[in-house]
């Protein structure tokens, strides 16, 4: 067949968009059998609620063609009335089983939503943290979005009308094989331009469904930068780039929309003209079988009411199977998270002490470009350490990589001798935590948001914690104090009080060892000052890695790092660097004016 060729391939065309993997097809496959297996016993009972209301939708053609060969013999005893009571009664029973089924497919379907929703959030929250870290906006949205979305309406009838209708057929076949064996071979005849038709269709079909999704994942991607950096893109004038940007990502996935709708144009055809053949066969050939003595007038009857009563359960597979190539690729992006290693690590690595230690350490984001180059530093218990240097010296990744949420490409990261990245998530966490200029509230309670750090904290320790980074004051100000609903819907956060909140977990969760990515950012100077004041007498004795533009808070620590283009240029106290006259000297006295 020739038609619409796919678009072709763009080094930054759609496919190319997901940061996350796309789930293989053996991935999809024991996912769902898995599923299947869970909801075994509800899959049971709908193909036999099911199997009830065809089989009762099959005696009105069998008694119609008893009454037709009953009139081709010229018998007088019909018994019209006994006939009509069966019709009716079938009638009922078909009309009380089809409301089971459509009853029982909605419940089967919700629950299999819900499962793979339950999935998928419980796989990504035990991704490693840097994974979600390098993870794009616009691919996690899509993903959490438009993917359950599409898979919604699949799970909830494109599954269950799948199996009622395969059931339907089989069923109907059957039949139509016992009462007239030879329009059963006539209506395979059908078979061959089905087949023709869906192999055509289904080759091209996932592939081109597959970047149809990353081509709206890559649109979801451009626009929701832009948006998030609106600031950054007006004052920079960087607005033309990101409108041309978004036409080009929408082009090309408007281009292949196109394409799909173009092989749905095809198929679309070939199962109406099945349909046609089905019929015309059964009844071209019957009636020769007819003539020749071979099938009664009655036997056509009934089988070319089975053919065309299947007409409708072929026409529902190949609309669901359809729909479910869409979702199949929706589903594959959801549980492509299953092939990322979850972050296990090994439980018996266990630090034997509170230093902290990089070591020969090269990092980077992309394949063969390195961010960080041979960073070595140790930074001994109860030391506070100043990250400093221009941006993008990469200062916020070496502060990602002492905080365990990323692994070096080569060399060693180590806490207590123990290198972070063979410990479990949950065991890092226990002994280090990042706190970065992005926070976020929880729909919910006051209470409920400080409580992520220490579930079982009594409310003198909250207030404690609220007290120790200045935010008592306006917390008590607060209508009904920590039972206070903030977040969506709630009292509405400043930045400021958002990021007091995410200090106040800080001191609640107790690390021994802080990596502070410009956690005050949000606040000004002055009130900045003042909360690291605070905070000061908090993480007495603990060990304090903060990153910060703002020198005054190199200037209170015991050792400053100087980072430039990915390495450590300078390292050493305030005095003794500025008394070197190097980078720091030179920020210093920019600064400080």
């Amino acid at each position: 067949m020739i038609g619409v060729a796919p678009p072709a391939h763009d080094p930054a065309a759609p496919e190319s968009a997901a940061t996350l993997p796309v789930g293989s097809p053996a991935t999809v496959r024991a996912y769902v059998r898995g599923l299947l297996r869970r909801h075994r016993r509800a899959f049971g009972v709908l193909v036999g609620v099911n199997a009830v209301a065809v089989t009762a939708s099959m005696v009105g053609p069998y008694l119609l063609g008893r009454v037709v060969d009953g009139l081709a013999a010229g018998s007088r005893e019909l018994h019209l009335e006994r006939t009509a009571l069966l019709f009716a009664a079938a009638l009922v029973v078909q009309t009380v089983f089809v409301r089971l089924v459509r009853l029982r497919g909605a419940m089967l379907g919700e629950e299999m939503l819900a499962d793979l929703r339950e999935d998928f959030l419980v796989r990504s929250v035990g991704l490693p943290p840097g994974v979600l870290e390098r993870a794009g906006t616009g691919d996690l949205l899509s993903r959490i979005t438009t993917d359950v979305d599409r898979l919604a309406n699949a799970m909830r009838e494109a599954v269950p009308q799948l199996a009622i209708g395969v059931v339907w057929v089989s069923l109907l076949f059957g039949a139509l094989t016992v009462t007239a064996p030879p329009l059963a071979l006539a209506a395979l005849v059908a078979l061959p331009v089905l087949v023709t038709g869906c192999r055509w269709y289904f080759r091209r079909a996932p592939s081109a469904y597959r970047s149809e999704a990353a081509g709206y994942a890559a649109v979801a991607a451009v626009l929701t930068e832009t948006v998030d950096a609106g600031r950054t893109v007006e004052a920079h004038r960087l607005g033309p780039a990101r409108i041309a940007l978004s036409e080009r990502r929408i082009r090309e996935w408007t281009a292949w929309e196109r394409y799909t709708l173009f092989l749905r144009t095809v198929l679309f055809p070939v199962i109406n003209v099945t349909f046609v053949t089905i019929l015309g066969s059964v009844l071209l050939f019957g009636g020769y079988c007819v003539l020749q003595g071979w099938l009664s007038v009655g036997q056509l009857t009934t089988g070319a009411l089975l053919a065309q009563m299947m007409v409708d359960p072929i026409g529902l597979i190949l609309r669901w199977y359809d729909e479910l190539q869409v979702a199949q690729v929706s589903l594959a992006r959801l549980v492509g998270v299953r092939e990322i290693e979850p972050d296990a690590g090994d439980a018996a690595v266990r630090p034997q002490g509170r230093d902290v230690r990089a070591d020969r350490v090269r990092f980077g984001y992309r394949e063969g470009v390195d961010v960080l180059h041979q960073v070595s530093m140790a930074v001994p218990p109860g030391t506070r350490v100043a990250l400093v240097g221009p941006s993008g010296a990469g200062k916020s990744t070496l502060g990602r990589l002492l905080a365990g949420i990323y692994a070096p490409r080569t060399g060693e990261v180590t806490l207590g001798g123990a290198q972070l990245s063979q410990m479990p998530a949950e065991r890092v966490r226990e002994h280090v935590a990042l706190v970065n200029q992005e926070h976020h509230v929880f729909t919910g309670s006051l209470r409920d948001n400080l409580r992520l750090a220490r579930a079982h904290a009594e409310d003198a320790e909250l207030w404690a914690a609220l007290g120790a980074v200045d935010a008592d004051g306006w917390a008590r100000a607060l209508g009904d104090g920590l039972d206070t609903q903030v977040g969506s819907g709630g009292s509405a956060l400043t930045p400021a009080q958002a990021q007091q909140v995410a200090l106040a977990r800080l001191v609640l969760a107790d690390p021994h060892t802080l990596v502070l990515d410009e956690a005050t950012s949000l606040l000004d100077p002055r009130a900045a000052r003042h909360l690291e004041r605070s905070l000061a007498r908090v993480l007495d004795g603990r060990t304090v890695i903060a990153i910060a533009h703002r020198l005054h808070t190199a200037h209170d620590a015991d050792v400053i790092a100087v980072v430039e283009a990915g390495r450590i240029s300078e390292l050493g106290s305030h005095d003794e660097l500025v008394a070197a006259g190097g980078a720091y000297a030179a920020l210093w006295r920019s600064w400080h004016g």
